[in-house]
C-alpha cells in the first residue's frame, strides 16, 4: 500500500509533503515521490495530516470494561475502542488491589500479548500499585497498599517474563532505595503516589527512578520554598513525566510550563478508567470503589479525582487548544511514551523500519483514518 500526498509528520517531528509505501506492517519507503503501478493500492491524502499512532502507557480502562477485570473480553473491548482513538498501542495498567488479583490481570496481559487482540496492541502492564503510600493513595484502595516488595514483583516478573514494563513505588515506603535499584534493571521505575520531597525524590532519582506518574497528581504541590516532586522533575534530565490533559488534572495555564520546562520530557497519558467512552452520571467502578462522571470528571464518592474519562486524541486536540504546538502535542503522545517503554525502534514515530501505526487527520484535527495491521 502506498500513500502518496501526504502531510506527513516524519521522524524529526516536522511537517513535510512525503508519500509512505507500506509492505507487510512495516513502513518500506518514505519519498517525496513514490512510483506505482496501476494496479497497487494507492491512497492519495491530499489535504491530510499522517501522524504516529498514539501509544498510551497508563490506561486502567475505557468503553466500560478495565484491566482488572482480568479477561480476555475486556481487554479485546478496550483494544478495539482505543484503536477508534487513534490509540494504537497500549500498555493495560493494574491497580493496588491483591497480589492473587494482580498476578491474575498481568497473566491475562501476556495471553493478550502471545495471542493478540482486534485493534490497538497491548505492549506491556503498567503496575500502579500496591508499593504506594496510603496519605497519597488517591482513587486506589488502602486495604492492599504494601510496602515495596522486590521478592514479589520479581516473581511476577519471571512468571512473564518482559510483560511489565513499568512499575510504580512510593521512594519513603522503600528503605534504602533496595526495590528501586533492584527493579530498574528490568523495567522502567516510577515515582508515584508518594508524599516524597524534593530531596527524597532527587535520591530515588539517583537510586534508578526514570519516570513520574501522573505529574501534580498524588503528590505534594510545587512552591517558592518545598519544591517537592515537582520542582525535582523540572530541573533533572534523568526523568520523565506524565501528565494528564484533560482540562482537569492540570490547569492549562500549568500545562503551558510544564511543556516548555520539560520539553521532550513530558509524554501524554490518559489514566482513564472503564467510564471513558460512556455517558455521563451513572455509578461506575474502579478498584472495587463507586466512581460517577460529572462534566467530564471521574470522582470517588468522597470527591477524590478517580483516573479521567479522555483519551489521547483529546487531549492532543486539547494540548493544541491550550497553546502547545501540534508538533510537540502528538511527540508527547507517541514518541516520548514509547520510549519511557522501550520500544521506541519499534513505534512511536514514522520512520523506515518500523511499524506502520499511521493516523490521518483533517484540518480540524478529527480523526479520518487509522491505520494498524
Amino acid at each position: 500500500m502506498k500513500l502518496i500526498n501526504a502531510h506527513l509528520l516524519n521522524e524529526n517531528f516536522v511537517f513535510s509533503k512525503a508519500d509512505i509505501e507500506i509492505d507487510g506492517g512495516r513502513i518500506k519507503q518514505i519519498s517525496e515521490k513514490i512510483s506505482f503501478a496501476p494496479e497497487e493500492t494507492v491512497i492519495d491524502c491530499t489535504g491530510y495530516r499522517i501522524v504516529p499512532g498514539f501509544v498510551d502507557v497508563h490506561i486502567h480502562g475505557c468503553a466500560g470494561t478495565d484491566t482488572m477485570d482480568a479477561t480476555r473480553e475486556s481487554l479485546q473491548n478496550m483494544a478495539k475502542y482505543l484503536i477508534t482513538k487513534g490509540v494504537t498501542s497500549f500498555c493495560p495498567t493494574t491497580m493496588t488491589a491483591s497480589k492473587e488479583e494482580i498476578i491474575t490481570a498481568v497473566k491475562n496481559v501476556n495471553d493478550c500479548m502471545v495471542n493478540p487482540c482486534e485493534g490497538a496492541a497491548v505492549v506491556g502492564v503498567n503496575m500502579e500499585g500496591p508499593f504506594i503510600a496510603e496519605k497519597r493513595k488517591g482513587a486506589q484502595k488502602a486495604d492492599y497498599i504494601i510496602r515495596p516488595d522486590f521478592a514479589f514483583f520479581k516473581d511476577v516478573y519471571d512468571q512473564f517474563e518482559g510483560v511489565i514494563k513499568l512499575v510504580d513505588v512510593a521512594p519513603e515506603e522503600d528503605k534504602d532505595g533496595e526495590f528501586i535499584r533492584q527493579a530498574k534493571e528490568l523495567c522502567t521505575v516510577s515515582l508515584a503516589h508518594t508524599t516524597a520531597d524534593y530531596a527524597l525524590t532527587k535520591q530515588a532519582i539517583d537510586y534508578g527512578v526514570s519516570h513520574i506518574t501522573h505529574l501534580y497528581n498524588a503528590m505534594a504541590g510545587f512552591s517558592h520554598r518545598e519544591p517537592g516532586v515537582v520542582g525535582a522533575v523540572f530541573e533533572d534530565e534523568r526523568v520523565r513525566a506524565e501528565v494528564i490533559c484533560d482540562g482537569h488534572h492540570i490547569h492549562p495555564s500549568v500545562l503551558r510550563t510544564t511543556f516548555r520546562i520539560l520539553g521532550d520530557r513530558a509524554l501524554v497519558v490518559s489514566d482513564s478508567m472503564r467510564a471513558a467512552g460512556l455517558p455521563e452520571g451513572e455509578k461506575y467502578d474502579l478498584g472495587g470503589q463507586g466512581v460517577t462522571v460529572r462534566n467530564g470528571l471521574a470522582t470517588l464518592d468522597d470527591g477524590t479525582i478517580a483516573g479521567s474519562v479522555t483519551n489521547l486524541h483529546e487531549e492532543i486536540r486539547n494540548l493544541v487548544k491550550f497553546g502547545i504546538p501540534l508538533e510537540q502535542a502528538i511527540k508527547a503522545a507517541t514518541l516520548i511514551p514509547a520510549k519511557a517503554i522501550g520500544l521506541d525502534n519499534e513505534i512511536g514515530s514514522l520512520s523506515v523500519g518500523k511499524k506502520a501505526d499511521l493516523v490521518m487527520l483533517d484540518e480540524n484535527l478529527e480523526i479520518v483514518a487509522v491505520y494498524h495491521e
